[in-house]
């Protein structure tokens, strides 16, 4: 059996912002599951309280950047 791909601008347009679309989704999707991957770090830290991140060295505002110090080049 024989295949044979047919091309025309329109198709080769449409692709284009099939590809844009998904690879937009994917990054929303990426950061999701990175914020996730997170979470209970998050939430150990956030049901501190205030003593105990000010002997770690944090206040609240400073858990985010805590937490993702490794992908924010902090």
């Amino acid at each position: 059996m024989a295949y044979t791909a047919i091309r025309n601008p329109l198709s080769a347009r449409i692709q284009r912002k099939f590809d844009a679309f998904f690879a937009s989704v994917g990054q929303g999707f990426n950061s999701y599951m990175e914020i996730m991957s997170r979470r209970h770090e998050i939430e150990e830290l956030y049901a501190k309280s205030d003593a105990q991140l000010a002997e770690m060295g944090l206040t609240r505002e400073d858990i985010p950047l805590h937490v993702f110090r490794d992908r924010l080049g902090c």
